[in-house]
């Protein structure tokens, strides 16, 4: 008997109206895999309920019966049922203190779950992921508050025709809006105090890669880290483009031990080996957009005191994009989380406080910390492309057998970090928080 699947409700802000499965997915799965489907009946979903009755699913407002729940953001205590499957991101690997009861509750119930998070190929590339949505929100929303800072210190620039991610219709509104700043700073350039302005991205994978996609709407030249030192030496820069830098692992951090070779798997493996010599280019940079995984095994990119050295003068740094968002983590100056509603904050580096808005001393911070959720109808069109291959052989799998013995791919094996109630192997690690 096929089992029956749930789709759950998003409850966890008012902007958060992403799915992880969309209408015509739905439809395809039940007329291809003869799935049952029950969709949690929400007001603020981006597709209505009714266009997930018209694609055949029931609407209820809970998912008791379901055998498996599809979400996205960390689920409720009280959503939970004995011995269930829940596939969501947990946001528990590192340890989060707020998800630990959730966790708890699912360990008592001897419940499943997956983590599209830990979802990786053989080589341990993620497979599921949003990722690349909140590169392309969180450029946009650092680009608009570039403006607003900009604008807030008299200076007339381009950005401040740039909108916050949420208030476009779609993507392509904002992609249009976007190129046509990018046209005016071609054809008039940007003011002589600006120059050269210089947009320093960390890191390479997805995230960075939706990051770049928008800020290559602007007109640019790519340069490397170290030619950055020789474009303010040479002062030969141009007032009709912007300068990108891509920051790699061996361009942030280096050897402590003099005799050491810079190894990206050795860094990988002992992080305690390197510390960061990131801060060296932050006095080039006006803008900075972080898209690096860290966890605290790490070095920090920029510390709040090298941020409290910096900002006794009139740096050139405007505005940090945080997408990766760990608070207090690669940049120590991301002090909070921010939300679409109130999404910057100037860290004052001289005081150690945090004021929303633009104005002060200090860099603006974007940390809005589900930025997907700004573009929610885009950015759950790619999602649902990407997991729907993977839902009939969740559906499918026997959860009854031994976790060994389980039928699951391997790809999908990797992200379970709870089975019939019990930390899997990879993630008994996590008891230490529990």
């Amino acid at each position: 008997m096929n089992k029956l699947i749930g789709i759950r409700k998003e409850d966890k802000n008012r902007w958060e109206r992403r799915t992880p499965l969309i209408p015509q997915h739905i439809r395809e799965l039940k007329q291809k895999e003869q799935f049952n489907f029950t969709v949690q009946s929400s007001k603020i979903r981006t597709y209505p309920d009714q266009e997930y009755a018209s694609a055949g699913a029931n609407i209820a407002e809970d998912l008791k019966d379901c055998d498996l729940v599809f979400g996205i953001k960390e689920m409720p205590k009280d959503l939970f049922q004995p011995k269930k499957t829940y596939i969501f991101f947990a946001h528990v690997i590192k340890g989060q203190s707020q998800n630990m009861p959730m966790l708890k509750t699912m360990l008592k119930l001897g419940c499943n779950l997956i983590d599209y998070e830990k979802v990786a190929d053989e080589n341990g590339k993620r497979l599921i992921f949003f990722g690349y949505h909140a590169g392309l929100a969180g450029m946009i929303d650092t680009l608009w508050a570039l403006g607003n800072r900009l604008e807030s210190e008299g200076i007339i620039n381009p950005f401040q025709a740039i909108r916050q991610t949420i208030d476009y219709e779609d993507l392509n509104q904002a992609k249009q809006a976007i190129s046509e700043v990018g046209k005016k700073i071609a054809e008039d350039g940007l003011d002589a105090s600006l120059l050269p302005l210089v947009c320093g991205i960390t890191g390479y994978g997805n995230v960075s890669q939706g990051a770049q996609e928008i800020f290559d709407l602007l007109p640019f030249e790519e340069i490397k880290p170290k030619e950055l030192f020789e474009l303010f030496a040479k002062k030969n820069f141009s007032k009709n483009q912007l300068y990108k830098i891509v920051f790699r692992e061996e361009d942030m951090v280096e050897p402590i031990a003099k005799t050491d070779v810079f190894q990206l798997p050795d860094y990988y493996t002992h992080p305690e080996k390197f510390r960061s010599v990131f801060e060296r280019y932050i006095p080039y940079l006006t803008s900075l957009v972080n898209c690096i995984y860290w966890d605290n095994r790490y070095p920090r990119l920029v510390t709040k005191h090298f941020l409290k050295l910096v900002f006794k003068s009139e740096p050139r740094l405007r505005v940090i994009g945080d997408i990766s968002c760990d608070i207090e983590g690669s940049i120590e100056a991301t002090v909070k989380a921010t939300s679409p509603d109130n999404p910057v904050f100037v860290y004052d580096p001289l005081t150690n406080r945090a004021f929303n808005g633009v104005v002060g001393k200090g860099p603006v911070i974007m940390a809005i910390d589900n930025l997907p959720c700004e573009i929610p109808k885009d950015a759950s069109v790619y999602f649902s492309n990407i997991l729907k291959p993977f839902v009939p052989a969740i559906a499918q799998a026997d959860f009854s057998t031994s976790f060994e013995r389980c039928d699951l791919p391997p790809e999908i094996k990797k992200g379970v970090i709870v089975y019939q109630g019990e930390l899997t192997p990879d993630y008994k690690y996590i008891e230490k928080y529990l």
